[in-house]
């Protein structure tokens, strides 16, 4: 059971956290924005562990995850044997639970099966993490349309990393056809909306005025607005803690500092060890007459 929030494996960059924190903090303040979360993809939990902290009252926390569960065809088997051969769900509640009190819901199925295990138009943030197979991503797109409030903020990893060509395929489709209405990018995610993406940016861009530790622009892509992010030091907000911190650790033995010598001490040693024994016992028979 990990003890620190970085014991926990998984691949969730500080500016990431920043900018999830960002989002999430935005909506947790404004009023009337309800909705639950919802993650696609969990690994072993490393940005489930983080949503979890945002999760209010009368809300609904939702990961679904094949886990160690067979995958649905071959392309899917090979993807999860090469990068995921560790994940089970033991692991994902063990580490999760270190962490929260409680789990979240967890679907251990295909993501294919949200769009009918969650309910319509009731998720306000969802991180999609999980297959990276285009015609999967296709799915996950769809799905997360369906179940995604008006407003909703609709993340997607690896949406331009070299191993993952599945991935851009499908999301930068989403945005062309204009479905899909990007708010900003970081060097690994996507961070988008199906409503208005207008009143995410407009906020974004005043936040990010006012820091140094991120860098920003803005491009134009068929006449929409695209915030890019990059990082410039920025450190991770302070990590989630986990429910039984691990001891500290005990403080090293002070050392010992070695008796002072009396004065004198010395030159009786090498007296004792260079004179003729006769002499030495007289010394010191001298020597205690006088104390006496």
């Amino acid at each position: 059971m990990p003890t620190t929030y970085d014991e926990v494996k998984g691949w969730f960059s500080a500016y990431d956290q920043v900018l999830f924190d960002w989002f999430l903090t935005r909506q947790n303040s404004s009023e009337g924005q309800l909705g639950d979360l919802l993650e696609l993809g969990a690994f072993m939990g490393k940005s489930a562990i983080f949503l979890g902290r945002y999760l209010r009252p009368g809300e609904a926390f939702t990961v679904c995850d094949l886990f160690d569960s067979p995958a649905t065809d071959d392309f899917n088997v090979a993807e999860n044997r090469s990068s995921y051969p560790t994940l089970t769900r033991r692991g994902f509640e063990t580490n999760y639970l270190a962490f929260h009190e409680t789990l979240p819901t967890l679907i251990q199925a295909p993501t294919s099966v949200v769009a009918d295990r969650v309910k319509p138009t009731s998720c306000r943030f969802v991180h999609v993490d999980a297959s990276h197979l285009y015609e999967h991503v296709v799915t996950d797109i769809a799905s997360s349309r369906l179940v995604a409030t008006p407003d909703a903020v609709v993340v997607f990893d690896d949406y331009r990393s070299a191993h993952c060509p599945g991935v851009a395929a499908a999301v930068w489709t989403a945005v062309v056809t204009g479905e899909l209405h990007p708010i900003c990018v970081s060097a690994s995610k996507l961070y988008a909306t199906w409503g208005d993406p207008a009143p995410h940016q407009a906020a974004l861009l005043a936040w990010l005025e006012e820091r140094t530790d991120l860098w920003h622009g803005v491009d134009v892509i068929d006449g929409r607005s695209l915030v890019r992010i990059g990082d410039e030091g920025v450190a991770a907000p302070a990590p989630p803690q986990p429910l039984h911190p691990a001891p500290p650790a005990p403080a090293p033995a002070a050392a010992r500092k070695p008796a002072p010598r009396r004065p004198g001490a010395r030159w009786r040693k090498l007296a004792k060890d260079l004179l003729p024994p006769v002499v030495t016992r007289a010394i010191v028979a001298r020597n205690r007459r006088r104390r006496g």
